[in-house]
């Protein structure tokens, strides 16, 4: 079964996603210095993208 053409014309325009993966977030919180080795991968704070 193939893809709606609306579903698919986001991500191929490479338009800015408005959620990050718990990588990321994790990543850009390490950036401002809002998390540290050990600390809970669940129930991260929300963030915005940069």
């Amino acid at each position: 079964m193939s893809q709606h053409r609306s579903l698919r014309a986001s991500t191929v325009l490479g338009a800015k996603r408005n959620v990050l993966k718990r990588h990321e977030r994790i990543e850009l919180l390490k950036k401002r210095g809002l998390w540290k080795e050990g600390d809970r991968v669940t129930g991260l704070p929300k963030t915005k993208p940069e």
